[in-house]
Protein backbone atom coordinates (compact mmCIF):
# COMPACT_ATOMS: atom_id res chain seq x y z
CA UNK A 1 0.00 0.00 0.00
CA UNK A 2 1.41 3.14 -0.69
CA UNK A 3 1.48 5.52 2.16
CA UNK A 4 0.66 9.32 2.29
CA UNK A 5 2.88 11.82 2.75
CA UNK A 6 2.30 13.47 6.09
CA UNK A 7 1.12 17.62 5.77
CA UNK A 8 3.69 19.35 6.96
CA UNK A 9 2.98 21.81 9.95
CA UNK A 10 3.81 25.38 9.16
CA UNK A 11 2.07 27.24 12.70
CA UNK A 12 1.05 25.93 15.71
CA UNK A 13 -1.54 27.94 17.76
CA UNK A 14 -1.02 28.09 21.15
CA UNK A 15 -3.37 28.10 24.19
CA UNK A 16 -2.65 30.05 27.64
CA UNK A 17 -3.44 28.75 31.07
CA UNK A 18 -3.43 25.41 31.54
CA UNK A 19 -1.08 24.62 28.00
CA UNK A 20 1.66 27.49 28.75
CA UNK A 21 1.07 28.78 32.07
CA UNK A 22 -0.21 28.06 35.50
CA UNK A 23 -3.96 29.91 35.35
CA UNK A 24 -4.08 33.09 37.11
CA UNK A 25 -6.99 34.64 39.00
CA UNK A 26 -9.91 36.39 37.77
CA UNK A 27 -10.87 39.76 40.15
CA UNK A 28 -13.93 39.53 41.26
CA UNK A 29 -15.83 43.30 41.58
CA UNK A 30 -15.45 43.95 45.11
CA UNK A 31 -11.11 43.59 44.00
CA UNK A 32 -12.18 45.63 40.71
CA UNK A 33 -13.69 48.47 43.16
CA UNK A 34 -10.61 48.42 45.39
CA UNK A 35 -8.48 48.88 42.72
CA UNK A 36 -10.32 51.44 41.08
CA UNK A 37 -10.24 53.62 44.37
CA UNK A 38 -6.54 53.58 44.48
CA UNK A 39 -6.44 55.18 41.07
CA UNK A 40 -6.33 59.25 41.01
CA UNK A 41 -9.26 60.04 38.86
CA UNK A 42 -12.54 57.86 39.04
CA UNK A 43 -15.16 58.13 41.46
CA UNK A 44 -16.01 54.41 42.88
CA UNK A 45 -19.40 54.89 45.13
CA UNK A 46 -20.10 52.18 48.00
CA UNK A 47 -22.72 50.58 45.56
CA UNK A 48 -20.22 50.09 42.44
CA UNK A 49 -19.19 46.69 43.54
CA UNK A 50 -22.97 45.29 43.80
CA UNK A 51 -23.68 47.36 40.40
CA UNK A 52 -20.30 45.52 38.79
CA UNK A 53 -21.28 42.26 40.09
CA UNK A 54 -24.28 42.44 38.49
CA UNK A 55 -23.53 43.56 35.63
CA UNK A 56 -21.03 40.79 34.74
CA UNK A 57 -23.76 37.74 36.43
CA UNK A 58 -25.89 39.63 33.33
CA UNK A 59 -23.36 39.58 30.73
CA UNK A 60 -22.33 36.47 31.59
CA UNK A 61 -25.19 34.55 30.85
CA UNK A 62 -26.07 36.21 27.36
CA UNK A 63 -22.56 35.81 25.97
CA UNK A 64 -21.35 31.81 27.07
CA UNK A 65 -24.46 30.61 24.88
CA UNK A 66 -23.59 32.32 22.08
CA UNK A 67 -19.53 32.30 22.96
CA UNK A 68 -19.37 35.87 23.15
CA UNK A 69 -17.35 38.16 25.05
CA UNK A 70 -18.62 41.66 25.92
CA UNK A 71 -15.38 43.44 26.67
CA UNK A 72 -14.11 44.30 30.33
CA UNK A 73 -14.36 48.57 29.51
CA UNK A 74 -17.89 47.72 28.62
CA UNK A 75 -18.63 45.85 32.22
CA UNK A 76 -17.28 48.69 34.11
CA UNK A 77 -19.01 51.63 31.81
CA UNK A 78 -22.43 49.47 32.77
CA UNK A 79 -21.52 49.16 36.52
CA UNK A 80 -20.65 52.95 36.26
CA UNK A 81 -23.83 54.05 34.85
CA UNK A 82 -25.55 52.07 37.07
CA UNK A 83 -24.13 53.25 40.48
CA UNK A 84 -23.22 56.83 39.78
CA UNK A 85 -19.46 56.29 39.54
CA UNK A 86 -17.44 58.28 37.45
CA UNK A 87 -14.48 56.63 35.25
CA UNK A 88 -13.39 59.23 32.18
CA UNK A 89 -11.79 56.31 30.41
CA UNK A 90 -13.12 52.71 30.96
CA UNK A 91 -10.75 51.67 28.72
CA UNK A 92 -7.93 52.62 30.56
CA UNK A 93 -9.52 51.54 33.76
CA UNK A 94 -9.50 48.14 32.64
CA UNK A 95 -5.84 47.88 32.08
CA UNK A 96 -5.53 49.19 34.98
CA UNK A 97 -7.14 46.28 37.10
CA UNK A 98 -5.51 43.36 35.06
CA UNK A 99 -2.20 45.45 35.78
CA UNK A 100 -2.76 45.01 39.27
CA UNK A 101 -4.09 41.60 39.35
CA UNK A 102 -1.16 38.92 38.58
CA UNK A 103 -1.55 37.01 35.54
CA UNK A 104 -1.21 33.18 34.97
CA UNK A 105 2.15 32.09 35.39
CA UNK A 106 4.33 31.13 32.86
CA UNK A 107 5.53 27.82 32.93
CA UNK A 108 9.51 27.25 32.00
CA UNK A 109 9.68 24.11 30.49
CA UNK A 110 6.46 24.90 28.39
CA UNK A 111 8.21 28.31 27.29
CA UNK A 112 11.19 26.43 26.52
CA UNK A 113 9.13 23.92 23.76
CA UNK A 114 7.81 27.02 22.73
CA UNK A 115 11.28 28.12 22.10
CA UNK A 116 11.86 24.91 19.97
CA UNK A 117 9.00 25.13 17.99
CA UNK A 118 9.91 29.28 17.17
CA UNK A 119 13.53 27.97 16.32
CA UNK A 120 12.16 25.30 14.22
CA UNK A 121 10.72 28.09 11.89
CA UNK A 122 7.28 27.40 12.61
CA UNK A 123 4.63 30.25 13.16
CA UNK A 124 3.39 30.71 16.87
CA UNK A 125 0.05 31.88 17.37
CA UNK A 126 -1.21 32.49 21.12
CA UNK A 127 -5.01 31.60 21.08
CA UNK A 128 -6.78 31.95 24.26
CA UNK A 129 -9.91 33.16 26.23
CA UNK A 130 -8.98 36.16 28.40
CA UNK A 131 -10.40 38.91 29.79
CA UNK A 132 -7.32 40.78 29.83
CA UNK A 133 -6.32 43.12 27.29
CA UNK A 134 -3.67 42.66 24.88
CA UNK A 135 -1.25 45.24 26.40
CA UNK A 136 -1.30 43.15 29.75
CA UNK A 137 -1.09 39.86 27.84
CA UNK A 138 1.83 41.05 25.72
CA UNK A 139 3.85 42.36 28.89
CA UNK A 140 3.16 38.70 30.81
CA UNK A 141 4.92 37.43 27.70
CA UNK A 142 7.72 39.94 27.64
CA UNK A 143 8.41 38.94 31.67
CA UNK A 144 8.87 35.23 30.39
CA UNK A 145 10.80 36.14 27.47
CA UNK A 146 8.33 34.59 24.83
CA UNK A 147 6.82 37.45 23.20
CA UNK A 148 9.28 37.40 20.37
CA UNK A 149 8.26 33.39 19.52
CA UNK A 150 4.45 34.77 18.86
CA UNK A 151 3.86 35.61 15.48
CA UNK A 152 0.52 36.77 16.55
CA UNK A 153 -1.93 36.71 19.62
CA UNK A 154 -5.84 35.98 18.91
CA UNK A 155 -7.23 36.94 21.78
CA UNK A 156 -10.88 36.43 23.32
CA UNK A 157 -10.93 40.50 25.05
CA UNK A 158 -9.69 41.32 21.54
CA UNK A 159 -12.32 39.99 18.63
CA UNK A 160 -15.15 39.64 21.06
CA UNK A 161 -15.60 35.69 20.90
CA UNK A 162 -14.37 32.87 22.75
CA UNK A 163 -13.41 29.36 21.69
CA UNK A 164 -15.58 27.18 20.18
CA UNK A 165 -16.87 30.56 17.85
CA UNK A 166 -16.42 29.77 14.41
CA UNK A 167 -14.87 33.43 13.95
CA UNK A 168 -12.09 32.51 16.98
CA UNK A 169 -10.51 29.74 14.62
CA UNK A 170 -10.77 31.11 11.28
CA UNK A 171 -9.00 34.85 13.08
CA UNK A 172 -6.15 31.78 14.16
CA UNK A 173 -6.16 30.49 10.66
CA UNK A 174 -5.71 34.34 8.89
CA UNK A 175 -3.32 35.06 11.24
CA UNK A 176 -1.26 31.65 11.22
CA UNK A 177 -1.29 32.80 7.37
CA UNK A 178 -1.22 29.12 5.78
CA UNK A 179 -3.90 26.44 5.23
CA UNK A 180 -5.78 25.41 7.82
CA UNK A 181 -4.42 21.54 7.69
CA UNK A 182 -0.69 22.70 7.81
CA UNK A 183 -1.76 24.52 11.84
CA UNK A 184 -1.30 22.25 15.09
CA UNK A 185 -3.45 23.76 17.46
CA UNK A 186 -2.81 22.53 20.92
CA UNK A 187 -4.39 23.28 24.33
CA UNK A 188 -5.77 21.40 27.56
CA UNK A 189 -9.17 21.90 27.10
CA UNK A 190 -10.69 19.22 24.64
CA UNK A 191 -14.01 21.09 23.14
CA UNK A 192 -12.03 24.25 22.40
CA UNK A 193 -8.69 23.41 21.80
CA UNK A 194 -8.62 19.85 20.08
CA UNK A 195 -12.36 19.12 18.74
CA UNK A 196 -12.78 22.70 17.59
CA UNK A 197 -10.06 23.13 15.71
CA UNK A 198 -10.60 20.08 13.65
CA UNK A 199 -13.87 20.91 12.82
CA UNK A 200 -12.06 23.82 11.28
CA UNK A 201 -9.93 22.07 9.32
CA UNK A 202 -6.66 22.44 12.33
CA UNK A 203 -4.75 19.50 13.56
CA UNK A 204 -5.16 19.41 16.96
CA UNK A 205 -3.06 18.58 19.90
CA UNK A 206 -4.98 17.57 23.64
CA UNK A 207 -2.81 18.59 27.01
CA UNK A 208 -4.20 15.74 29.18
CA UNK A 209 -1.61 14.32 31.67
CA UNK A 210 -4.16 11.59 32.31
CA UNK A 211 -4.42 10.11 29.10
CA UNK A 212 -6.55 10.20 26.25
CA UNK A 213 -10.17 10.94 27.13
CA UNK A 214 -13.07 8.54 26.54
CA UNK A 215 -14.63 9.63 22.79
CA UNK A 216 -11.66 11.86 21.38
CA UNK A 217 -11.60 11.41 18.02
CA UNK A 218 -8.29 9.02 16.98
CA UNK A 219 -7.39 12.04 14.80
CA UNK A 220 -6.60 14.10 17.64
CA UNK A 221 -3.22 13.68 19.47
CA UNK A 222 -2.65 13.48 23.12
CA UNK A 223 0.56 14.30 25.09
CA UNK A 224 0.97 14.71 28.92
CA UNK A 225 3.00 18.64 28.59
CA UNK A 226 3.78 20.89 26.29
CA UNK A 227 7.36 20.14 26.73
CA UNK A 228 6.28 16.70 24.40
CA UNK A 229 4.93 18.85 21.42
CA UNK A 230 8.33 19.04 19.65
CA UNK A 231 9.10 15.37 19.94
CA UNK A 232 5.70 14.48 18.72
CA UNK A 233 5.76 16.64 15.69
CA UNK A 234 9.33 15.33 14.81
CA UNK A 235 7.41 12.15 15.13
CA UNK A 236 5.42 12.87 12.38
CA UNK A 237 7.66 13.88 10.54
CA UNK A 238 5.53 17.17 10.47
CA UNK A 239 8.69 19.60 10.02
Amino acid sequence: MRKTKPVKVAAVAVDFGGTLAHPGPSPDAATVARILRDLDGPSIPDGFAAALDEVMRGTRAVDRPLHEQTPFADLLRLAARGSGAVLDDPVAMAKAVFSAVPDAEVDPVAAHALWTLHEAGLVCVLACDTQRPESVRRATLRQARISDCFDALVLSSTIGVRKPHPRFYATVIEEAGCPAEEIVFVGDTPAKDAIGPAAHGMRAVLISPDGRPPGLAPGIGVIAHLRELPAYLESLHAF
